[in-house]
């Protein structure tokens, strides 16, 4: 089971207080017991830079916490496999965990449109990941890393960070994936988080609900145990 850091020194308020902005804080670190703070409560951090490259008004200061106002969610039973998505499916292998730091970089690529992870994230999500909160789900063929996704998973809660794919469908392959491993007898009350929905994401099933409705489902999906593929130890391999 993941290990327990030390708590942030770091408080979070209510995100439900927070207005009509999807920013609601700043500051505070990556530690590893902020991060987790941070997910329980509905937020998610990204770099001062961030913005800018998303399209968003800049900042001026060094960590920026958000919990959108419309939140995008994938509803499990929602997901929309069109008929070549399918036949992509059957031409990659899914893991868990094989490649983590390798799935990392590949988001964090800087030749990507809008890339926005930095050293400081990497090394961040990767000491989660040691811990065993953070989780790669990939997509191979042949041998070869083609795709994926990773995420933090607390509970009932995976919380969709980055994905990236060198081959078509790839990614979105690893996203067909992690959905099947979310299907067990706790689905139903199971979120997936993937922060914002875009055309992409909502050509794949994400739908928006607000932000008090967000916080409502996260506070009972943190009830749920683990999927059982995120449940054992890992270690911060590439």
């Amino acid at each position: 089971m993941p290990t327990e850091p030390p708590p942030s020194p770091w408080l979070f308020g209510d995100p439900a207080d927070a207005g009509d902005d999807d920013l609601v804080g700043m500051g505070a670190d990556l530690e590893p017991g902020t991060l987790l703070a941070a997910y329980r409560r509905g937020l998610f951090p990204m770099p001062a830079d961030a913005p800018s490259r998303l399209g968003l008004r800049r900042r001026s200061t060094p960590l920026l916490w958000f919990s959108p106002v419309r939140r995008g969610i994938l509803p499990l039973d929602g997901v929309k496999v069109s008929s070549s998505l399918r036949k992509s499916v059957r031409r990659f292998e899914i893991r868990v965990d094989t490649a983590f730091v390798e799935v990392v970089d590949g988001c964090a690529d800087p030749s990507r449109p809008q890339g926005w992870i930095d050293d400081g994230i990497k090394a961040a999500y990767c000491e989660l990941h040691r811990l065993g909160w953070a989780h790669s789900v990939e997509a191979w063929r042949d041998g070869e890393l083609a795709g994926g996704l990773y995420g933090v998973a607390i509970g009932g809660l995976f919380a969709g960070e980055s994905m990236f794919h060198r081959e078509r469908d790839a990614s979105k392959v690893a996203l067909v994936g992690l959905v099947s491993l979310l299907r067990d007898e706790y689905a139903a009350g199971r979120l997936l988080d993937v922060q914002w929905r875009t055309p992409h994401l909502a050509s794949l099933g994400v739908v928006e609900v607000d932000r008090r409705d967000y916080l409502r489902r996260l506070r009972s999906a943190l009830e749920l145990p683990l999927p059982e593929p995120f449940e054992g130890q890992t270690t911060c391999g590439g």
